[in-house]
């Protein structure tokens, strides 16, 4: 029987696994391409992660992420917040169901609560509220870390896609125990 502290372990580790798929297909790429979310995904810290679909990380707000305010820009919110959000889907994901990279934005709906500062370090949460075969909703926050201050808010809604092909054969170790778990026969929806 599997321990709270078990599950928190394998949620930690199929969000880990998008971030280990992402930099493979990341390097893939040539080497002048610089993908738009690729200062995010090689910048947010995995905090913690529940099979409930929910994920927290700390982000740097590095000078890469500014407007010429020197605090970060609102369209730098949007491609932390769609990457952040996303993965809180990586625990919840079956074969079909929401694996890695296989669902697109439909909408994403942002509030700007307060300016967040060039050199913070911020926390974000994020929490899937509904899935379902092809929509999927996640509402999540960027905060202070000891979360007295609220930055801006979020309520994510994405559409399934199927996972390309080129995608599914850059193979992570979780892949291993996704199959073990959910391979042929062993769906569990």
């Amino acid at each position: 029987m599997a321990t709270p502290d078990d599950d928190r372990r394998k949620a930690m580790r199929a969000v880990e696994a998008m971030f280990a798929r992402y930099r493979l297909l990341a390097a893939q790429r040539p080497k002048d391409h610089i993908d738009f979310d690729r200062d995010v995904m090689d910048n947010l810290k995995i905090v913690d992660a529940g099979l409930d679909g929910s994920v927290e990380f700390e982000l740097y707000v590095s000078p890469n992420f500014s407007n010429l305010n020197d605090v970060m820009h609102g369209g730098a919110a949007g491609v932390i917040f769609d990457m952040a959000t996303t993965t809180a889907l990586c625990p919840l994901a079956r074969p079909g169901f929401w694996e890695f990279m296989g669902g697109v934005t439909r909408t994403l709906s942002i509030s700007y609560l307060r300016a967040v500062p060039i050199g913070t370090t911020v926390l974000l949460s994020s929490r899937v509220v509904s899935t379902g075969k092809t929509m999927a909703m996640i509402r999540g926050t960027m905060t202070s870390l000891d979360k007295k201050i609220t930055y801006c808010t979020v309520e994510h809604h994405k559409v399934n896609a199927p996972v390309l092909d080129h995608h599914r054969q850059a193979r992570v170790p979780w892949d291993e125990e996704f199959e073990r778990e959910w391979g042929p026969g062993k769906t569990k929806l």
